[in-house]
């Protein structure tokens, strides 16, 4: 059987295109990458919802806290070798009016349910590799989506950086910084990644996954 890797995040694991607010393809996409880079001994499960939290409910559109998702996402495509989580991005809007440091509390929450639904796993082992997103760039505050990020996004996003590997050693999973090989986003809205930043996360994961699975 192929190993089942899970990638579960939000736009930028959807694959959000900013030019056109379109989705990249299947040829484009980090996770699809990711595919072609494993092998076909992986079988790479996509679960990139826009707009997704950690575990806060938006109070503009229903269904978005990954905290009420992941016990039937990971149900549904057990066994599960590996839980790819990468979130945070859409909790720094200013409407949920939380610290980077509640972020990452959310975060660690989400962790704990994933690691709770023992019967998803392959060989009943939790394995999980947390990917702290590419950081908000400062120039999204000059674009449309400041309408509704509002402010701070950039700041706290980049503060992730510092809390998500706490949470990642106390839980006992793995941890990848993106920043350390997406270098920019788009230049539309500057929180959203380019063909290039797909390319950069996915060869940096199809090189890390086979020495944590």
């Amino acid at each position: 059987m192929k190993k089942h890797i899970v990638c579960f995040g939000d736009s930028n694991t959807y694959g959000y295109r900013a030019s056109d607010n379109g989705r990249f393809s299947e040829d484009e996409r980090w996770t699809c990458l990711l595919s072609k880079k494993l092998g076909p001994d992986y079988l790479i499960l996509e679960e990139g919802l826009p707009g997704r939290t950690t575990c806060f409910e938006d109070p503009i559109h229903e269904g978005l806290s990954g905290l009420s998702y992941i016990y039937p996402c990971l149900m549904s495509h057990a066994p599960v070798d590996l839980l790819i989580i990468m979130l945070g991005t859409n909790d720094t809007k200013e409407r949920f009016g939380v610290s980077a440091a509640c972020i990452a509390l959310g975060l660690k929450r989400l962790i704990a349910k994933a690691i709770a639904t023992t019967d998803c796993w392959a060989n009943k082992k939790p394995n999980i590799l947390v990917v702290t997103p590419k950081s908000i760039e400062k120039e999204y505050e000059n674009t449309a989506v400041y309408a509704t990020m509002g402010k701070g996004c950039a700041e706290k996003s980049d503060q992730l950086r510092e809390e998500y590997p706490k949470i990642a050693e106390m839980m006992g999973v793995h941890y990848f910084d993106a920043n350390t090989v997406v270098k920019q986003y788009n230049k539309i809205d500057y929180m959203h990644l380019d063909e290039e930043g797909h390319e950069a996360l996915a060869t940096a994961l199809a090189q890390l996954i086979p020495t944590i699975i």
